[in-house]
């Protein structure tokens, strides 16, 4: 064992850091094997992630300590920024059996976020919720609360009338601070089921929030060209949308495509057409 630690140290190149653990837990609890199994994990997460390396020291903590439920999670993450579904959920469905209550929201977020599998996300949220009922918590790239997820998944299986109400619950919820795209998700689905009056002052709120990004704008103009108002208004509003968006100031993931961004051809022909 101490021959092959070796080989990984000489091979490791140091690279971004992920999720710290306290190992003197074990230790303090007199688990000798999952605290040796801690500090290879520990010293895994200073290596590239998904490098050969990386992964076969989360293989070596693994073997030490069985039920480290986080080096099943990590060794999973490689394989779902490649594209690799399948051994991702191989790696991630024993993470989740160890502790589903930590691994629950992230596999259902990327579930939604990746997969578009929105049943099969809400199947693991919905259980999350059981396990935490009140504050389940938020996505891995905490740009939302995973309640809002909740609704994005129920708009992405066509029950706008209920993602609508889980939305209007969260935002309503005492001490939430709305998300990033809170107001923007939720308008676009009254402006989706004829309500544009509705949308309007959430995208109001969302401008105050983030002005800084295309689709507050476009979406803006599009409320007021449905309900045939504010014509100068909405050109100004769709050349700002222009601009940022030709900026790079959009909606944008390195892996997906997120809910409700826009394209330049969107606002081109409301340009056009409005």
């Amino acid at each position: 064992m101490k021959k092959l630690l070796l080989y990984f140290i000489l091979l490791a190149a140091i690279g971004q850091s992920r999720a710290q653990i306290n190992c003197n837990m074990y230790k303090w609890a007199g688990d000798t094997a999952c605290y040796r199994a801690c500090q290879v994990y520990d010293f895994a997460n200073q290596t590239y992630q998904g490098s050969r390396a990386s992964q076969m020291l989360y293989d070596s903590v693994m073997a030490i300590c069985p039920g480290f439920d986080m080096a099943y999670m990590e060794k999973a993450v490689p394989y779902l920024k490649r594209g690799d579904f399948v051994t991702w959920r191989y790696w991630m469905d024993q993470a989740v059996a160890l502790k589903p209550a930590d691994h629950l929201g992230y596999r259902g977020w990327c579930r939604y976020q990746f997969l578009r599998d929105y049943k099969g996300a809400l199947e693991d949220l919905n259980a999350l919720e059981k396990l935490k009922p009140g504050n389940m918590g938020y996505s891995v790239n905490g740009d939302y609360h995973l309640k809002i997820a909740q609704a994005l998944c129920y708009k992405g299986l066509g029950d706008n009338t209920k993602a609508i109400a889980l939305m209007e619950q969260q935002l309503s919820t005492e001490g939430y601070e709305p998300g990033y795209y809170d107001y923007l998700h939720l308008a676009v689905l009254y402006l989706e089921t004829g309500q544009p009056a509705r949308s309007l002052p959430l995208l109001e709120k969302q401008r105050r929030l983030s002005a800084s990004f295309a689709e507050t704008h476009y979406y803006l103009a599009k409320a007021w060209h449905l309900l045939d108002i504010e014509p100068k208004k909405r050109e100004k509003e769709l050349q700002e949308a222009l601009i940022l968006y030709q900026n790079g100031r959009h909606r944008k993931d390195p892996y997906t495509n997120p809910d409700d961004r826009i394209y330049l051809e969107d606002i081109k022909n409301a340009m056009v057409e409005w």
